[in-house]
């Protein structure tokens, strides 16, 4: 398994903005499909954007699309999640994680998480 460092989170205005970061470790970063998912209290995890191990082919769920990107850089084993035009709802624990296959939208296929970052958005 890879490890993984979520950090960016905080408080923001509902229609702001937040870019959250993921560093891995390792040198072997690239052999990983990466994902952000998200929990909010009572709710269950939930996929948010995904991208390959090249990097070229990237898939968001419909409730963040044209909202978020997801962006990485396999030479600094990291990969991030810009995020715009926040709503309330986006309030939720983000997590990265790593698939050594393709990046889909189950957690039971994804074998290493970071510990979250807190993405609080106010009204």
């Amino acid at each position: 398994q890879v490890q993984l460092v979520e950090s960016g989170g905080g408080l923001v205005q509902a229609g702001g903005s937040l870019r959250l970061s993921c560093a891995a470790s390792g040198r072997t970063f690239s052999r990983y499909a990466m994902a952000w998912f998200r929990q909010a209290p009572g709710k269950e995890r939930e996929f948010v954007a995904g991208i390959m191990k090249s990097g070229d082919s990237t898939y968001y769920a419909d409730s963040v699309k044209g909202r978020f990107t997801i962006s990485r850089d396999n030479a600094k084993n990291t990969v991030s999640l810009q995020m715009y035009s926040l709503k309330p709802e986006d309030t939720a624990v983000y997590y990265c994680a790593a698939s050594p296959l393709i990046a889909t939208t189950r957690t039971d296929e994804y074998g290493s998480w970071g510990q979250g970052t807190q993405v609080t958005v106010s009204s």
